[in-house]
């Protein structure tokens, strides 16, 4: 191979090694991205699907800045759903049942065109590292590669250990093999190091499954997509199914657990696994009175046979497995594809990484996705793209970085949460993690970051002026229902019909939207010069008369927020940096010394989330910050 230096290496073709390689490429950094298996980039190799509860707006955020995630998803979406819709905005999140092989191969065909940037099959041996700073690679098959910047995305490849049953298997996903020399290398460095275990459920012949027994589930009537740019999906949209365990399957599966048969409660397994996304043995031990659990058959493909069964992941023996499964009567003559089965790997203390992703304890050196302790596709790609973002502007700028804040991404709650508090458990957003909810919605993501992504390089021109036109669309809407004027014979059927008071006398619109019974689908139906106004905000972009109805129903709320928003960004102005010596401050408690020395919060905001960092330890550091 000639090109024998670049200046971003990114290792693992995950998620989270795309996003990164994609983004500093994009940027103009020579890169080079080293996967173990091209066919498999992008693997979903769990779940089929992309988004969810707070993971939806991660993905939206990621397309905001100008990722591929949410672009390649729509483009290979099989249902797609708006979750949460009877709930507050706050709450809507995108959700996409995708054909995960074609995925894939979009996610591999986007990366071989992109400019500045190779990719190659191999694997990484080693890192080549110099006085605690990352020089470049060494790979099995072409040997050493420098460079300035090396990105480590191995997901659960270092030191895998599959189980199913008593049979142990190294590998970091079923049929390829474990990376086993890195973990103990970064360890000699001092960087620490854990091990989790994640789990996967069989995949299932549909055509031994009896259909008319099982709850068909459809997409959204009005089918959308992650991307902010029109983009369609290419395949035939498929439904998702619905069924239940029974007191039957539970008991099978308490007696296999019983004879010491599941890894997870025999000793065999010692890792943490997802409390949130638990197996069926953890089902049946903690919820032990329950009649039945939920389970979801979800398409892996269009066309295809194989389906996930979502809510049975498993490391029992497979013929447990089958066994249990069987007394459900949708399942009488079930077959698999494939077992299900959990898997072990290393993971990285990520509290020795800066806010950037890149390691206090090695220079140069990044880490992002399940290598940091979290799961789940979104927040690995959401790791990815900001580690390649970061890595490219340490080479292109001298002193520029993009660090997001708590009330401007999710992501951003992902990363500080992450570096701040550390994980003791593989870690998953949810949207209770965040603080500002009501201004980090899946619908405004745009413009929470498309002006940073477009300022760093990444978000093209042509989706920065759609943006603007999006929000031109929306101002001259919002303006024109703050002075639109309503009599009562045009709307009073209406409120009749949908329990609210009638008017007495005029008012504006801006005003009768704020009923909670009322949307503006609703007025536009009575209402033509409102349908007129919506409609053309729409052809601008579909998701003007959305935005705007959200932003006059919810103006109270969003109002508070930034108040308390603007608050917390006082303390985040405040930087801490090196300037204080913890150690040697002793009217701050034991902990509090021990904490920030080692995780080296960059504002006085992050002390303050620092777990066992006291508001007394806070006032300490403010005092000393005013001397």
């Amino acid at each position: 191979m000639e090109q024998r230096h670049y200046e971003v290496i990114v290792i693992g073709g995950g998620h989270a090694g795309c996003e990164a390689a994609s983004a500093a490429a994009r940027m103009g950094v020579r890169t080079l991205l080293v996967t173990s298996d091209m066919s498999r980039i992008a693997a979903l190799s769990c779940n089929p699907a992309m988004g969810g509860i707070a993971k939806g707006q991660i993905v939206r955020e990621i397309d905001a800045l100008g990722g591929m995630s949410g672009i390649l998803s729509d483009r290979a979406t099989l249902q797609f759903r708006l979750l949460n819709r009877s709930k507050g905005p706050a709450m809507w999140s995108p959700r996409a049942q995708l054909d995960k092989e074609y995925f894939s191969r979009l996610w591999r065909m986007q990366l071989t065109v992109t400019e500045s940037l190779d990719v190659i099959q191999d694997t990484v041996r080693e890192l080549i590292i110099q006085n605690h700073t990352v020089e470049g690679v060494v790979t099995a098959l072409w040997g050493a590669f420098t460079a300035q910047k090396v990105i480590l995305s191995a997901g659960t490849f270092l030191r895998g250990m599959m189980h199913f049953g008593a049979n142990r298997e190294p590998g970091g996903r079923l049929g390829e093999p474990p990376v086993n020399a890195l973990t103990e290398q970064l360890q000699d460095c001092g960087i620490c190091s854990d091990r989790m275990k994640t789990g996967t459920p069989p995949r299932i012949d549909l055509r031994t499954v009896d259909l008319s027994l099982a709850e068909a589930q459809y997409d959204d009537k009005e089918s959308g997509g992650f991307s902010f740019l029109p983009t369609k999906s290419e395949l035939p949209q498929q439904p998702c199914y619905i069924l239940h365990t029974n007191k039957e399957c539970h008991n099978i599966l308490q007696r296999a657990i019983d004879k010491g048969l599941s890894p997870l409660y025999n000793g065999q397994i010692h890792s943490i696994g997802p409390r949130y996304c638990p197996s069926i043995e953890t089902k049946i031990v903690t919820f032990a009175g329950r009649e039945q659990h939920q389970l979801f058959l979800e398409p892996e493909g269009a066309g295809s046979n194989e389906y996930y069964l979502n809510g049975f992941s498993s490391s029992l023996p497979p013929e447990v497995q089958l066994e249990a499964l069987r007394t459900i009567p949708a399942f009488r003559n079930v077959r698999f594809f494939k077992p299900g089965y959990a898997i072990e790997y290393d993971y990285f203390d990520p509290t020795q990484l800066k806010p950037t992703l890149e390691s206090f304890v090695v220079k140069g050196l990044y880490l992002a996705g399940q290598v940091n302790g979290t799961t789940g596709y979104e927040e690995a790609a959401a790791q990815g793209l900001m580690a390649g973002i970061n890595a490219a502007l340490s080479l292109l700028y001298t002193d520029k970085e993009l660090i997001l804040r708590r009330n401007e991404a999710y992501i951003g709650v992902l990363i500080d949460d992450l570096v701040t508090k550390g994980v003791d458990e593989p870690y998953r957003m949810f949207t209770s993690r965040a603080e500002f909810r009501i201004l980090l919605r899946q619908d405004n993501a745009d413009a929470r970051l498309t002006p940073k992504g477009y300022e760093i390089g990444l978000a093209d021109t042509a989706r920065y002026n759609r943006f603007c036109a999006k929000e031109q669309a929306v101002q001259k809407l919002t303006r024109f229902i703050a002075n639109l004027s309503v009599i009562p014979t045009e709307v009073n059927p209406l409120l009749a019909s949908v329990g609210e008071k009638e008017l007495s006398q005029g008012v504006k619109l801006h005003d009768l939207l704020l009923r909670p019974n009322l949307s503006l689908s609703l007025l536009c139906d009575v209402l033509p010069e409102l349908k007129k106004a919506v409609s053309e905000a729409n052809e601008i972009n579909p998701y003007s008369g959305e935005s705007a109805e959200i932003a006059i129903k919810y103006e109270g709320y969003i109002a508070r927020e930034e108040m308390e928003a603007a608050r917390l960004s006082r303390m985040e102005n405040l930087c801490l940096g090196d300037k204080l010596n913890y150690a040697s401050i002793e009217s701050l408690s034991t902990e509090a010394r021990q904490k920030l020395e080692r995780i080296k919060p960059l504002t006085l905001a992050q002390a303050a989330r620092i777990p066992g960092v006291s508001p007394h330890d806070i006032s300490v550091l403010l005092v000393l910050l005013k001397q």
